[in-house]
């Protein structure tokens, strides 16, 4: 059984569909119902601003954090509150979540925890300070845990560059936008849901068996490869 934080919508809405034509059983907490309920995924509320409770299975195989934000402002803007609210949303909701699920988690023969950083934690991007600075304290997260909870669970995280969701909706809602920002990787495209969320399964799947403290990067080459 595979819990899923968040996820009505983009990635998370693209992995929880990949995951039932699967076959996989699939729970979720998430702020409100939504489109998860609709296809069928039995949802409960969390907040990740406000961690509530959560009523789980006994076991669990696997466990993806989706909440996330994008904060994009010059950093003299930026404020205290700014900061905070990026680091509970992305950090520790994901701590308070994976908190939860650990009894669950550590009673599954083999368990998978993913979670969410981004390109900007490792690539300088300017008005990320803010993003960067959570999404970087999630890396550091990702690798502790892997290191504690190994050999039983193992966690990862995910760190795309642009993709086409509706949290990135402001930055790609027209097609000048969406050209210049396809033009900036190598692969002269940004990033889709769908095949972000075959990474997902691929890390909660057995066929990862041998990946633990790792971030990987399905970014078209932007953190790793110059074309000029």
């Amino acid at each position: 059984m595979i819990l899923l934080i968040g996820g009505n919508s983009g990635m998370g809405l693209a992995t929880a569909r990949l995951l039932l034509k699967q076959g996989d059983t699939v729970i979720a907490a998430a702020r409100s119902s939504g489109p998860l309920e609709e296809i069928g995924i039995p949802v409960q509320s969390f907040d990740a601003l406000n961690p509530s409770e959560l009523s789980l299975p006994p076991v669990l195989d696997g466990l993806v954090y989706f909440p996330g934000s994008i904060s994009l402002k010059p950093f003299h803007r930026l404020t205290t509150e700014d900061f905070l609210h990026d680091f509970r949303v992305n950090c520790l909701g994901a701590v308070a979540a994976i908190q939860a699920a650990l009894p669950a988690l550590k009673a599954a023969p083999h368990a998978s925890v993913v979670m969410f950083s981004t390109i900007a934690a490792s690539q300088g991007l300017s008005f990320h300070a803010s993003i960067a600075a959570a999404k970087g304290a999630v890396e550091g997260l990702t690798l502790s845990l892997a290191a504690e909870l190994a050999p039983k669970i193992r966690v990862n995280a995910i760190a795309p560059s642009l993709t086409d969701t509706p949290l990135a909706g402001a930055l790609l809602n027209t097609d000048a936008k969406k050209e210049a920002s396809a033009k900036r990787h190598p692969l002269q495209q940004v990033g889709n849901p769908e095949d972000v969320a075959q990474l997902v399964a691929f890390l909660l799947s057995d066929a990862s068996k041998f990946f633990t403290g790792q971030i990987l990067h399905p970014d078209g080459g932007l953190s790793s490869v110059r074309t000029f």
